[in-house]
């Protein structure tokens, strides 16, 4: 919990946490009723979805048959004879123990759940944060030998953050006596990342405290994205530092009764968790983070005290009258910190964040690393740009090149050439005086970060399904259910934008080698086509080639730059210009970049995003789509035709109509203000292409694949017949 002195923001925003979490449990309460009665009437195995139910067992070395055999003799162990399942002692054991732990039918377990608790708790420490506005705590836990998990609403930013240290061991001993707690201070200029909404907070701890202790000695707790940890009707433990206290444990007092997309809910009868902590399964395996009580709310949907009042953080969490308890799904947390794009040390941490820790654990606790979560997201290094953001590029020269972009989302008539780029020399070192051979290595040690996390993610999507109709069309029809099906015209094309930007809520930034090869762009047969040409590559193939291409462009910046010392910011971004033109990556944006003047976020949107070869790009330059009379028999270099007035594919019509599409729908008056862009009279050759072209698996994996990366869909994709019921005539300028 957050207990505040006297920070009046941080009771802002712990009290818009609590009354978004109301909001989000009353929304749920006939689906949570429907889901206790299922729970009283035919138990745990039949109160979540079945494949989720089906993980759950399989994580625990169980099947159907298994749970059924126990279901109908609850306290006695089960064999397989022949085909039969029977019951007999001898079988009884660890995995069967587990198993009837969960269904509610034997409340005894191994001894290693007290070892596995033991080592867990080790890894949880009370958060401590002093500013010269006042204090408060939480609870944080080490998620890799470096970083710490905790709420966004203990610590907000960087200055906060500053102020604070985690304290270990903050707790009695066996012998009831208080250990004495050891104090690492946090470091957030090390690494630093929080979401307000998903209310977390990834921040690095010094490596060794002032008295020489060393952070490795707590451990860490893994994070794992993939399904089967928990299910709806599962109890789950929660370890925790309430109101600043000596860390406590609620054991097996929190039941599963809502699992939403981004958070869970769990009730008990004890008092509410404390902001920050961890939310363990039975195997010790981390479910969620702790961010919020469900509290009871007033008339005016106030959070109320134990007495009725009105609530304040001042008062305390054990003051809240509540009724449950909501967690963020860790799955959503990784998901998160996956589209971070970060070079040099702060991608090394955020990558620890995904490897399983090579330490021993105790039997029965599995480890594994992040996987593909159950929406198709696949960890892709990429993340939006926040407005006033400075991406930056550090080297031992010393000199940092940004690329500002504040600049708007949607620039009218009046756009500037490009992003406004500056260069400068820290701490008075002349660039010219600066090591080569330390920039070089630089450069290769980013690219190779870069690399590193591309090859992960691309081993990540191996094992895991390209496409799964049935869950896509209930993720589609949920993503419209507020469209009305029947409209039609101008109103139709207003709410489908509304929508499209309503939802894309992570905005990545262009990565093609973190995002769209390794995953995205995949084929089903697993390989990468060339947009234009139909060309196959192998993914590895690309992600080397933009990895090649991105070191030439470092070191002919860093060159530039020690060349050129004094270069205006026009002359570095003509520079950046030329360089990314003589060396481009492997995709294509099927509206060019130079309509958009390369801004973000329309430049890293993934649904017009195409594995390409450089040759087919260059050919076909920013030249908009049309369609000539006669064209097969005028292919040129198996790319297509151009001409001044336009250029035509030779393969991908249907999907490159449908991506253009979407870009028009999603940036209204973006393109078609200039000669040269998208013309508004060439609108029936897209749905021509559209019609004649239908959607293919290969483009439903795509969409299902970006709305799990960026949230938002394409409706051309979803919905074909509604191509010539939207009224695209209000998105040209």
């Amino acid at each position: 919990m957050i207990t505040v002195e006297h920070v009046p923001q941080a009771e802002t925003d712990y009290l818009a946490q609590l009354e978004k979490a109301a909001r989000r449990f009353g929304d749920r309460g006939p689906q949570r009723e429907e889901t206790l009665q299922t729970l009283q009437s035919r138990g745990v195995l039949y109160a979540d979805d079945p494949g989720r139910v089906t993980k759950r067992l399989a994580r625990l070395n169980a099947d159907w048959s298994l749970a059924k055999a126990i279901e109908q003799a609850p306290t006695r162990p089960a064999t397989t004879t022949g085909s039969t399942l029977t019951l007999s002692p001898d079988a009884f054991g660890a995995d069967l123990l587990g198993l009837e732990r969960l269904m509610g039918r034997n409340d005894l377990t191994g001894v290693a759940f007290l070892e596995g608790g033991y080592l867990a708790a080790r890894s949880i420490g009370r958060v401590r944060v002093r500013t010269p506005e006042g204090g408060h705590y939480g609870t944080g836990f080490l998620v890799s030998p470096s970083l710490l998990l905790t709420n966004n609403h203990v610590l907000r930013g960087l200055e906060e953050a500053g102020h604070a240290v985690v304290e270990f061991n903050f707790q009695a001993g066996v012998d009831g006596r208080p250990l004495i707690p050891v104090a690492f201070r946090i470091d957030p200029h090390g690494f630093f990342a929080t979401d307000r909404e998903l209310d977390f907070t990834v921040v690095a701890v010094a490596e060794r405290n002032e008295e020489g202790a060393r952070l490795a000695d707590f451990g860490w707790l893994p994070l794992d994205g993939a399904q089967g940890k928990a299910i709806v009707g599962e109890f789950v433990n929660i370890i925790q530092h309430p109101n600043g206290e000596p860390k406590q444990l609620a054991l097996r007092e929190n039941q599963i009764v809502d699992l939403l997309d981004r958070f869970v809910h769990y009730v008990t009868d004890t008092a509410p968790g404390s902001s920050g902590s961890p939310v363990f399964n039975d195997q010790w395996e981390v479910v969620a983070l702790h961010h919020s009580a469900v509290p009871e709310t007033g008339a005016d949907g106030r959070p109320l005290a134990t007495d009725g009042t009105p609530w304040r953080p001042g008062m305390g969490e054990h003051r809240l009258a509540w009724k449950a308890n909501e967690g963020v799904r860790v799955s959503r947390v990784l998901q998160a910190l996956s589209r971070l794009t970060l070079t040099g040390n702060a991608a090394r941490l955020r990558d620890e964040l995904f490897q399983p820790p090579d330490r021993p654990r105790p039997e029965g606790i599995p480890l594994t690393a992040a996987e593909p979560g159950p929406d198709g997201y696949v960890p892709d290094g990429s993340a939006p740009l926040a407005s006033g953001t400075t991406v930056g590029i550090t080297v031992p020269l010393r000199i940092t090149v940004g690329v500002d972009v504040r600049a708007p989302e949607q620039p009218g008539p009046g756009r500037s050439a490009g992003p406004r780029v500056s260069a400068v020399a820290a701490d008075g070192v002349a660039p010219a005086r600066a090591g080569r051979a330390a920039a070089s290595s630089a450069v290769t040690d980013a690219v190779a970060q870069d690399l590193d996390a591309a090859l992960l993610n691309l081993r990540l999507g191996e094992a895991r399904a390209y496409y799964v109709p049935d869950d896509d069309r209930a993720a589609r029809d949920a993503y419209y259910a507020h469209v009305d099906a029947d409209s039609y015209g101008e109103p139709l094309r207003q709410a489908l934008t509304a929508l499209l930007e309503e939802t894309h809520g992570p905005r990545p930034s262009y990565k093609p080698a973190r995002m769209l090869y390794p995953w995205v762009d995949l084929h089903p047969d697993r390989l990468l086509r060339s947009v234009y040409s139909g060309k196959t590559f192998t993914a590895e193939e690309l992600i080397r080639a933009d990895a090649a291409a991105e070191a030439s462009r470092l070191r002919g910046i860093q060159e530039f730059l020690l060349r050129e010392s004094a270069a205006s910011a026009d002359e570095l971004a003509a520079e950046l210009d030329a360089l990314e033109a003589a060396l481009p990556f492997n995709c294509e944006h099927v509206v060019p970049q130079s309509w958009f003047a390369k801004r973000e976020p329309m430049r890293g949107d993934l649904h017009h995003l195409f594995a390409c070869e450089p040759g087919c790009n260059s050919f076909r330059g920013n030249y908009p789509y049309t369609d000539f009379p006669g064209f097969e028999e005028a292919v040129r270099d198996d790319c297509g035709m151009r001409e001044r007035s336009g250029f035509e594919p030779e393969h991908s019509k249907g999907a490159v109509a449908r991506a253009t599409l979407y870009f028009l729908l999603r940036y209204p008056g973006l393109v078609g203000d200039r000669p040269g862009e998208f013309p508004e009279e060439r609108l029936p050759i897209l749905l021509e292409w559209h019609e004649n072209e239908p959607v293919t698996e290969y483009e439903l994996h795509r969409n299902a694949a970006i709305a799990g990366i960026q949230g938002n869909r394409n409706p051309l994709i979803d919905h074909p017949e509604w191509a010539r019921s939207i009224d695209f005539s209000g998105v040209w300028p």
